[in-house]
Formats: structure tokens, C-alpha cells, sequence
């Protein structure tokens, strides 16, 4: 059974989440690297081999979302969440997941997310995925983080997860060819993620897209609800 105490507790905003299964099969394990000073990278296993991966910013959070796939009809999933810098200033977040603010510091946590966690993830548990089997995923900030991966590196995520994206990080003018597949979804009480997320829905539009609005805030349980729906659209049997 997974131990999610053995990876240092969850974030506090799962609390207002749905819970977890009272009994999970996978497990979580979580490395710290170098980077910063110290980065957590936490990593849900599935119980049967991976058959998709899910790299996630904000990984504090969305790595705990595994357990809500274990009662979902999809494949087996593995979630590499990159956990948000312990600096508890917002703006140093928003500078790593966003390009606009601090070309160097984004680039930097770039080859991290990219590079070193990926090669971490193909030598400790032998999981290296075509980008058809792989996604990116965020929520709020890090939803501009997944956005700018999945148009930076479309060989390597194949789809794009972004709950409720903010505006710091826009459509550029010339869009990537190809366009990454992109699941897009916000609550109906956040109409400024609301109208990012359509934005970013029509930039990707010669692309598979989908775009969800769902009851809920900023914050709110309907972005783990809506985690294994995103995963059966991109993944599903």
C-alpha cells in the first residue's frame, strides 16, 4: 500500500479535495535533488507497470492525485511531480513557470523539469515514454508552466493538462508546429482563469483540444476531480 506520509505530507490545499481511496495500491517516492538548494521531486507508482507518465509542476500537490486513478478507467500512470520552490515569495513560483518574467530563472527550472528529472525517471525506475504516452500537467501558475513546455518540447509531451492557467504567460505570436493535444479546463467562479483557459483553447486550435468549465474556484477540489478525466482523454484504453 502506498504511504503518503513517507513522502513529508501532503500540501495543505488538498485538504479540501476529494479524498483519496482509503487503501491505495501504488506507492510514492519522493528524491530531493540539487537544484535550488534542494528540490523535491515526488513520484506516484502505479501497481501494474506504466503504461503513460504525467511530468507535473506544483508536484507538491498533483503527485497525490494518483490515488484518484486507481478508481478511474485508464491505464496505469505513472505522475513525476516537481515540487514549487520552498520559497514562499509567489512571484518566485511565477518566475520559474512562466517565460515573461525571468528568462534565466525559467530556464534554469526548464532543463530541471526537462532534463534532469526526466533522466532521473528513465534510470531510477526505468521509465522512458514516447510523447504519444506522455503529458505535462499544471494548475494556476504551473498550468503556464505544462502550456510552455507542451509548445517548447512537443517531442517530448505529447499532451498539455492546464487547470485554470494565468495570464503571465500568453499565446505567442508564431505557435510551434506541431502543436502539442491540450485539455483545458477552469471553474465557473474564476472567470479570469476562465477566459485565459479560452484563450489558450483558441491558440491551439488546429490541435486536438478540449475545453472544460466546471462549479468551483480558484483552488477548488474540481481540478482533482477532473485529473483522471484528462488522463482518459489522453491516454485512455
Amino acid at each position: 500500500m502506498g504511504d503518503r506520509a513517507a513522502a513529508g505530507g501532503a500540501d495543505p490545499a488538498a485538504a479540501s479535495e476529494p479524498p483519496l481511496p482509503r487503501r491505495t495500491a501504488g506507492e510514492w517516492v519522493t528524491e530531493i535533488f540539487e537544484y535550488d538548494g534542494g528540490r523535491r521531486v515526488t513520484v506516484y507508482l502505479p501497481p501494474d507497470p506504466p503504461e503513460a507518465v504525467v511530468f507535473a509542476g506544483d508536484g507538491q500537490l498533483i503527485s497525490w492525485w494518483g490515488g484518484h486513478l486507481e478508481t478511474a478507467d485508464v491505464p496505469p500512470t505513472m505522475i513525476v511531480g516537481v515540487h514549487r520552490s520552498a520559497d514562499e515569495d509567489e512571484m518566485v513560483r511565477i518566475r520559474e513557470y512562466s517565460p515573461s518574467f525571468d528568462r534565466e530563472r525559467f530556464a534554469a527550472h526548464e532543463r530541471f523539469f526537462t532534463g534532469d528529472v526526466r533522466r532521473w525517471v528513465r534510470s531510477r525506475f526505468g521509465v522512458a515514454l514516447p510523447a504519444e504516452r506522455t503529458a505535462v500537467c499544471g494548475v494556476s501558475a504551473s498550468a503556464e508552466l505544462s502550456l510552455a513546455m507542451g509548445l517548447r518540447h512537443p517531442d517530448v509531451y505529447g499532451a498539455v493538462f492546464s487547470a485554470s492557467p494565468g495570464a503571465g504567460y500568453r499565446p505567442p505570436a508564431a505557435m510551434t508546429s506541431p502543436l502539442p493535444r491540450g485539455y483545458l479546463v477552469a471553474g465557473t467562479l474564476e472567470p479570469f482563469f476562465a477566459r485565459n483557459a479560452t484563450r489558450w483553447a483558441d491558440a491551439l486550435s488546429g490541435a486536438d483540444v478540449v475545453l472544460t468549465q466546471r462549479a468551483g474556484e480558484h483552488g477548488g477540489p474540481f481540478w482533482a476531480a477532473e485529473f483522471p478525466l484528462m488522463v482518459a482523454w489522453a491516454f485512455g484504453h
